[in-house]
Order: C-alpha cells, then sequence, then structure tokens
C-alpha cells in the first residue's frame, strides 16, 4: 500500500474515534451549529471527527437545504468585526509591520478557516469540491453568495497550484476507472464507447494528458486531446474516423489540440488549463523532435448566440448592411456561404467584447490569454448537431508560436490586443 494511502487509511480512523469522541454525538445540533463547534477549535481527533460528520450531513441535504446552509455560513461566520476594529485601532498606536499584518488576519472570514478545518477530513479535498459545485449551482438563485464562493476560490486556487499538480500520460494501460471517467468527462467531442476511446489514446499518432491531483488521486482535473498530423487541419472529420489510418510519428510535424475538457465542476474557475497546455507541448518536443507546430482546431462555442444579438440590435451593431441583410435571407437552419461564415467569425471574434472588454468567446480568452494567436478560421469545420448549433460548424486553429507566446500574452493581458495572422485580418472589412 502506498504512503499516500496508509496516511489516509490512518487519518479514516482517527476521524472515525474523534466523531465518537465529539461532544456533539449523539446530540441534536444543526449543521451550522456544528460548523461553529468545529470552529471553536478542540483535539485533533474531534476535529476531524467532527468535520467529518459535517461533511457526510452536507451530503444527504436536499437543494433547498443546501441553499440555506449556504446563507447561513456567509452570513454567520463573517468577519469578525470586533477583532478587526482592535486590530485597526492597534495600527494607529503601533503604526509598524506587526499591526499592519494583523489587520489582514483579523479582516479575514471565519468562513474561510471553516473550510480549512473541514479540509482536513479523510477525503475533506474532494468533498469540498463537491460543495462548491453545489454552491455555484446555489449562486444562479442567489447572487450574493459569490462572497463566499470568494473564499472557496481563495483556498482551492491555494490548494490546486501548478506545484500540487502532476501530469499522466493517459493510455490503453491506465487504470479501467479512470478510462471509464475519462469517456464521462470528454466535454467537446463525445466518446462514443471503448472503441473510439481506444482509437484516441492507443494509436500511435493520438495522445492524451491529464493534470491529476494528490487529494484526487484517480480522478482527472482536465485533459487534452492531441492528434500528430503533417499539416495544419481544416476539420474535425479526419481526425475522429473510425476508418482513418495512422500516420508514423516520426513524420509528423504538427501537433493538434482537438479537445480540452474541465473535469470537475466544483474547480470551475481555478485555472490550471494555461499550464496543462504549455507543459504538454514541452513533452511533446521532447518526445517527438520533428515536431515544429502547436495548433488547436476549436469550437467557437458562442458564435451562432451572438450573431442573433447583433441582428437584434441592428445598425447600432457590428454587423454592416450587407451582413444583416446577407443573414436575414439565410432560412431557418440554413448556413450562410462559407465565406461569410469565416468573415463573421472574425469579426466575433476579434472585434466583439463582453462588458469586461474582453472577446465573448470563453474558448477565444482561455487560448488568446495563453499567448496563443488566431491563426485560421475554418467554416463546414464541424458537422456536428451541436457545432452547427453553436456556430454553424465553424472551428478555429490558434497557434501556439512558441517564439511569440510571452509577447502575445503580455500583450492581451495588458492591452486586450488580440494576436490574429495577416490571412485572418485580412477578413475583416475595410473601413
Amino acid at each position: 500500500m502506498k504512503a499516500s494511502a496508509l496516511f489516509s487509511d490512518l487519518l479514516g480512523k482517527v476521524a472515525v474515534i474523534g466523531r465518537a469522541m465529539a461532544p456533539t454525538n449523539g446530540v441534536d445540533m444543526t449543521i451550522e451549529d456544528r460548523c461553529a463547534a468545529l470552529l471553536a477549535g478542540r483535539g485533533e481527533a474531534t476535529e476531524l471527527g467532527l468535520a467529518r460528520d459535517i461533511l457526510d450531513r452536507f451530503a444527504k441535504l436536499d437543494p433547498k437545504d443546501k441553499q440555506a446552509f449556504f446563507s447561513t455560513v456567509q452570513t454567520r461566520f463573517g468577519v469578525d468585526r470586533p477583532a478587526l476594529a482592535r486590530a485597526l485601532a492597534d495600527l494607529d498606536r503601533a503604526d509598524d509591520e506587526d499591526a499592519a499584518r494583523n489587520i489582514h488576519f483579523a479582516s479575514e472570514p471565519r468562513s474561510q478557516e471553516l473550510i480549512r478545518r473541514l479540509n482536513r477530513a479523510p477525503n475533506g479535498t474532494r468533498d469540498l469540491v463537491a460543495i462548491r459545485r453545489d454552491l455555484l449551482r446555489a449562486i444562479q438563485k442567489d447572487p450574493r453568495l459569490a462572497m463566499l464562493d470568494a473564499d472557496f476560490q481563495h483556498l482551492l486556487g491555494s490548494w490546486f497550484n501548478r506545484g500540487f499538480l502532476e501530469l499522466r500520460r493517459i493510455d490503453w494501460s491506465t487504470p479501467a476507472a479512470i478510462l471509464e471517467k475519462i469517456i464521462g468527462y470528454e466535454a467537446v467531442h463525445a466518446i462514443n464507447g471503448w472503441d473510439d476511446l481506444r482509437r484516441r489514446v492507443a494509436a500511435p499518432d493520438r495522445l492524451l494528458f491529464a493534470f491529476f491531483h494528490p487529494a484526487l488521486r484517480d480522478d482527472p482535473l482536465i485533459f487534452v486531446e492531441v492528434a500528430l498530423a503533417v499539416e495544419i487541419p481544416a476539420s474535425i472529420a479526419p481526425i475522429l474516423a473510425k476508418d482513418r489510418r495512422p500516420i508514423d510519428p516520426s513524420h509528423a510535424r504538427v501537433a493538434v489540440f482537438y479537445s480540452i475538457s474541465n473535469c470537475q465542476e466544483g474547480l470551475r474557475g481555478i485555472s490550471f488549463g494555461n499550464f496543462l497546455i504549455k507543459q504538454v507541448v514541452e513533452e511533446l518536443r521532447h518526445g517527438y523532435p520533428s515536431l515544429d507546430t502547436f495548433v488547436t482546431l476549436s469550437p467557437v462555442p458562442g458564435f451562432r448566440r451572438w450573431l442573433s444579438a447583433e441582428l437584434a440590435k441592428g445598425s447600432t451593431g457590428l454587423l454592416n448592411d450587407t451582413e444583416r441583410a446577407a443573414l436575414t435571407a439565410c432560412a431557418g437552419p440554413v448556413p450562410p456561404p462559407p465565406d461569410l461564415c469565416g468573415a463573421l467569425a472574425v469579426r466575433y471574434l476579434l472585434q466583439a467584447r463582453n462588458p469586461a472588454g474582453q472577446p465573448v468567446d470563453p474558448v477565444a480568452r482561455f487560448h488568446l490569454g495563453n499567448g496563443a494567436r488566431v491563426e485560421r478560421i475554418n467554416p463546414e469545420a464541424d458537422p456536428g448537431a451541436r457545432a452547427q448549433g453553436e456556430s454553424w460548424g465553424v472551428m478555429v486553429n490558434y497557434l501556439y508560436d512558441l517564439a511569440a507566446i510571452e509577447r502575445n500574452h503580455e500583450a492581451y493581458a495588458n492591452s486586450g490586443v488580440v494576436a490574429a495572422s495577416a490571412q485572418v485580418r485580412k477578413l475583416l472589412p475595410r473601413r
């Protein structure tokens, strides 16, 4: 048995003993009162037992009671205002570094310490990720709970930073339990059973890499599927074809990232996808010296929704009279001509902005933020029903030019500049 498994087993036994010893054992207390008892601070064993008890009780709550729990935790376990007032008064008197630091600690909401103590329970991290999933759903009904989510984001961002993540190659020898999760988590191009998965992980020119965390040892956080190719692809069908002939990896020049899937809803907004792409690029460079081009074949999920909104704006939107007329002439599901689709997609990716001033498209924000550039627009690239509904099948190649990644990232982060090839920019209408 591995040392980590032995330690986890030991913690579990201690938690069982602690639960029996806890003063709340057999007492009719609300789950919120049990949280207060946990924060009161007791012995190590009783803390572990009480934390495990709280996590187990939360899992049995129905959605309505979970909503009420989150609201109570946010209001009941906020900042200790008297302690903060004392710290501020000390700063006025002392005006030194220690007094300034004490303000930081005094201003921390008690809900953060509650999350930390719950995390100490056996499998606590896994349960907290699940709790945040429920919290994100609760926020849709009560946006005020975003303050509590900020506590989760702060702590999960530390616990899931790059230093704790392990990159693993997933292949046909990977344990079946993990392979089955890969099938279920694939969010871009559905994996239709074990034969389809085998084509993606066992062929010599197909690879899959995933990030794992010690607290979720057999559950991937995010994974990327890679196709080795001789040229940049313009459509997804040849990559996913059942009857395709694999190429000799030594002849490949291009690594294509054709699917990136986040696996844990409770870690939404905790960014480690950028680390995944960059580390996989390094792995590929060392394992396949013939590769000189790293590119994606990415969906454009918000394209048609944005076009509908722009049409509704009329002359005040980004579309010109000719484009609006052409779109209006399209009947029902019939897509515009490919040339028009490509030109409109360029407008969407390079000019459309959300209220924060960023590109509207979430996939574009991810890759541009990582330092990629919009290399090529591919109309009619994905015939699938989902892609047709989202973008009429348009897909994008984002190029990771290793010599320009940092420069592109800085320009995007500091000035909102979208890096794009000359081929793409020439599709913008002339003013």
